[in-house]
C-alpha cells in the first residue's frame, strides 16, 4: 500500500456529523484513520492542500444500469433485460457489467464512486443487482457486494412487454400473480431443502435459490414502481412474504408517505430530470424528495443512468434542495442512505475512522450545480484528477 495521505485545510463534510472547517482527513492503508481539525499529520505523509475546497464522501447511486447498458455501443452494449421469461431471478447483473463503459469515467468525474447496477424493469422478477466501485480493470476487482438485491417490477413496463406478446402477465393483476407464484415456489423449495426428506434434498434450482436469499432476509427486494397503487401492491406483497422492501423510483410515494415512514421502507426516488414520458410519470416533481423527507421517509436519490447521466446525481440533489429538501437530507440521500440500503454503511457513505477512504475533493458546495470534482480517491487510491484542458463531459 502507499504511505499515509492527508487532505488538509478544506471544509470537511463527514455527513454523519457536522462539517469541520479547516479540517484534516488522514488516510492509511486505504481506510480513514482520523477526521477533525487537530489531527496530527505524520512525517512523510502525502499532503493535499484543500484550502477553499470541500471534502465529501464519494457519492453513491443505488440504481443505475452502468456497464449493462453501455453508452455509445447500441444493441451490442444492451444487456439490461433478459426478457425471454417473466421470472428470471437467477440472472445476475454482475455477469454483464462492462468496466469499459464510458459511463464509469463520467461517474467518477461527477463524484459518484459507488453504484448499484440493476437489471432492467421488463420482467416482474428481473434478477440480481450488484454494488460496485466505479473504477477497476474487471468487474471482479470492482465488486463490493453481489448480490445486493433482487430487482422486481410492477406497473407499465412488464405489462407492456408481455401484453404485446399476448402472454402472462399482460395486466397489473397478472404481474402480481406471477410474483406471488414465484415466491411460493421458492418458499416450497426452501422448505423441502430444509426438511431433509428421505428422498434427499431437491434438485438444485437457481431460480428458487436466488429468491431464497430474499425470503431469508439476506438481500432486499428492489421494487420498481411509480404509481401509488403499485406502491400499495408492493407493500401488500412484502407483508405477505415478509421480505425487506425498497421502493425504487417512487414517483407517487408522497401519497403513501405516512405508511412508508411507519414501516421504515426506504424510497430511492428518481430519475428527477426527465419528461413525463408515460402515464406513471404524470406526477413527477422536484418537490417530492423534500415532501418525503419531511414525512420521515428514508430517502435516496437515483439517476437510473443512462436515463439521467450518472454525473448529474449531485445536480438532481441540488434541484431538490431548491424545491424544499433540506441540504443535509440531500447529502445523506446521495451518500449514507444509499450505502445503508446496499448493506455497505459500515464501509461507505460518510467520513469516519475505519471506513473506506472513498471520497472527493470538490471546488465548492456539491449542492451548487457550478461545483465540480477536482480529485477523487477510492479506498485511498487516486482515481481522478481534473484536467482543465480536457473537461470530462
Amino acid at each position: 500500500m502507499n504511505g499515509p495521505l492527508a487532505i488538509v485545510g478544506g471544509r470537511v463534510v463527514p455527513v454523519a456529523g457536522p462539517p469541520v472547517e479547516d479540517g484534516v482527513v488522514l488516510v492509511a492503508d486505504g481506510r480513514i484513520e482520523a477526521v477533525g481539525r487537530d489531527v496530527r499529520v505524520p512525517e512523510g505523509a502525502e499532503r493535499v492542500d484543500a484550502a477553499g475546497k470541500v471534502v465529501l464522501p464519494g457519492l453513491v447511486d443505488a440504481h443505475v444500469h452502468l456497464g449493462v447498458h453501455s453508452e455509445g455501443d447500441g444493441w451490442a452494449g444492451q444487456d439490461t433485460n433478459e426478457m425471454t421469461d417473466p421470472v428470471t431471478p437467477q440472472v445476475r447483473a454482475l455477469d454483464a457489467i462492462n468496466p469499459a463503459d464510458l459511463g464509469f469515467a463520467d461517474a467518477v468525474a461527477g463524484g459518484v464512486l459507488t453504484v448499484n447496477v440493476n437489471p432492467g424493469s421488463g420482467n416482474p422478477i428481473g434478477g440480481q443487482s450488484a454494488a460496485i466501485r466505479c473504477a477497476g480493470p474487471t468487474v471482479d476487482d470492482m465488486v463490493l457486494r453481489a448480490p445486493s438485491g433482487m430487482k422486481s417490477a410492477l406497473g407499465e413496463n412488464p405489462k407492456r412487454v408481455y401484453g404485446e406478446r399476448k402472454q402472462l402477465p399482460s395486466t397489473r393483476l397478472g404481474t402480481a400473480a406471477v410474483i406471488r407464484d414465484a415466491l411460493v415456489k421458492a418458499a416450497n423449495y426452501l422448505a423441502k431443502r430444509d426438511r431433509g426428506d428421505d428422498d434427499g434434498p431437491p434438485e438444485r434450482d437457481l431460480r428458487w435459490e436466488a429468491l431464497g436469499l430474499v425470503l431469508e432476509g439476506e438481500i432486499p427486494w428492489r421494487q420498481h414502481c411509480h404509481r401509488a397503487d403499485d406502491i400499495a401492491t408492493a407493500l401488500r406483497l412484502a407483508d405477505e412474504f415478509g421480505y425487506r422492501l425498497v421502493i425504487d423510483h417512487g414517483t407517487e410515494a408522497v401519497l403513501l408517505a405516512d405508511r412508508l415512514a411507519e414501516r421504515g421502507v426506504p424510497v430511492l426516488i428518481g430519475p428527477l430530470l426527465t419528461s413525463r414520458s408515460k402515464v406513471e410519470l404524470r406526477n413527477r416533481s422536484l418537490t417530492n424528495p423534500g415532501r418525503l423527507a419531511a414525512a420521515g421517509v428514508e430517502l435516496g436519490i437515483i439517476t437510473d443512468h443512462p436515463v439521467v447521466p450518472v454525473h448529474l446525481l449531485h445536480v438532481q440533489a441540488a434541484l431538490a434542495v431548491r424545491e424544499g429538501l433540506d441540504p443535509a437530507d440531500a447529502l445523506r440521500a446521495v451518500t449514507l442512505t444509499p450505502a445503508r440500503v446496499l448493506g455497505l454503511e459500515d464501509r461507505l457513505g460518510s467520513l469516519e475512522p475505519g471506513k473506506h477512504a472513498t471520497f472527493c475533493l470538490w471546488s465548492g458546495d456539491p449542492l451548487d450545480a457550478r461545483s465540480r470534482v477536482e480529485a477523487a480517491w477510492i479506498e485511498g487510491r487516486r482515481v481522478y484528477a481534473a484536467d482543465p484542458d480536457a473537461p470530462p463531459f
